[in-house]
C-alpha cells in the first residue's frame, strides 16, 4: 500500500508527497514532529503536517534568507537566527569569514535533536564553535538582548500556533532594538499567491519600523505556490543597491551576486500588493 503525506496548509489547495519511510514521528512540547523519507524530495522535516524543509530543495531557502542580508551588511560579525532548528541558516551564515558568533534561538529542542540525527546535510554546522545554541522563546530572547546583533534572521514556521508572535509590528520593534545601529533583519513572509493579506500585513508592519524595507522572491518547490516571499528591514543599507564587487565568492547552489539584485524586481501583482 502506498503512503502519502497530504499537506493542507492552504484551505482550498493541497500538496501531496509519496513516502518511502517514516524515520521519526513524535509529539513534542510544542508540535507534531515528523521526518519522512520521500521519493521526490528525499528526507523532509514536517511540523504539524506542514513541510518545513527537504534535502532536495532546502538550499534555495537557506541561501536566500542568509546571504541577502549578510552580503548587504558591510561587516557582519554577530548574527541571531530565531527559529531555524534544522540548522540550514547557520550552515550558510558560517560560510562568511567575518562571522564571529551565530546564535540559534529555537523554542523546540526536539527539532534540533532530530535534525542532527536525520538531516546531517542541513544541520552540519550546529557543532561549529562559532555557533551558540539557545533553546527557548525567541521573542523573550530578542527582548533581553538590546543593540547586540548585526543581522537577525527570523527563520520561523508559518504564522500560526507557536510562531504567530514572530510576525507583526510589536516583534519587529523589538528586533529593531536588538540590532546594532546599522543592523539588518530578514524574515520569510509567506506566499503572495495564496496568502496575499499575510504578505501585505507583514511587509507594512516591517515598513513602519525600518527606514529601508524591501521584499524579494525565490522559487521553492515544496512551499505552496512554489514562489515565496522574504522581507528585509534595514536601518541603513539598501540590499537592492549595495555594492557587491568586493564581496568574497564561495560555493552556492542558488544565490549569486546577479540574483541578489535581480530578486528584488517584482511581478506587477506583488508590487501592487505591497504599495
Amino acid at each position: 500500500m502506498d503512503m502519502w503525506l497530504k499537506e493542507g496548509q492552504i484551505s482550498d489547495a493541497a500538496m501531496t508527497y509519496k513516502i518511502k519511510e517514516t524515520l521519526v514521528r513524535k509529539q513534542t512540547e510544542y508540535q507534531d514532529l515528523a521526518i519522512l523519507d520521500t521519493y521526490a524530495f528525499g528526507r523532509m522535516l514536517v511540523l504539524d503536517g506542514i513541510v518545513q524543509t527537504t534535502i532536495k530543495d532546502e538550499f534555495v531557502y537557506h541561501e536566500m534568507i542568509s546571504h541577502i542580508p549578510l552580503f548587504t551588511h558591510p561587516n557582519p560579525k554577530k548574527v541571531l537566527v530565531v527559529g531555524g532548528g534544522d540548522g540550514g541558516a547557520i550552515r550558510e551564515i558560517l560560510k562568511h569569514p567575518s562571522i564571529e558568533k551565530a546564535v540559534l534561538c529555537e523554542i523546540d529542542g526536539s527539532v534540533i535533536e532530530e535534525c542532527k540525527k536525520y538531516l546531517p546535510e542541513i544541520s552540519s554546522e550546529l557543532n561549529n564553535p562559532r555557533c551558540e545554541i539557545f533553546v527557548g522563546d525567541g521573542i523573550k530572547y530578542v527582548h533581553e538582548h538590546k543593540n547586540e546583533f548585526d543581522v537577525i534572521i527570523v527563520d520561523s514556521t508559518d504564522p500560526f500556533g507557536a510562531a504567530e508572535g514572530l510576525f507583526g509590528g510589536s516583534f519587529y520593534k523589538e528586533i529593531y532594538e536588538c540590532l546594532t545601529e546599522d543592523g539588518i533583519f530578514i524574515a520569510q513572509t509567506e506566499t503572495p499567491f495564496y496568502l496575499p493579506e499575510v504578505v501585505k500585513k507583514v511587509f507594512n508592519d516591517a515598513k513602519a519600523v525600518f527606514p529601508v524595507t524591501k521584499l524579494f522572491m525565490a522559487g521553492i518547490p515544496t512551499y505552496p505556490g512554489g514562489y515565496w516571499s522574504f522581507t528585509v528591514g534595514s536601518k541603513k543599507y539598501d540590499p537592492e543597491t549595495v555594492d557587491l564587487s568586493n564581496k568574497i565568492d564561495f560555493e552556492t547552489k542558488y544565490y549569486t551576486k546577479k540574483l541578489h539584485k535581480a530578486c528584488f524586481t517584482l511581478p506587477k501583482y506583488i508590487e501592487n500588493l505591497i504599495k
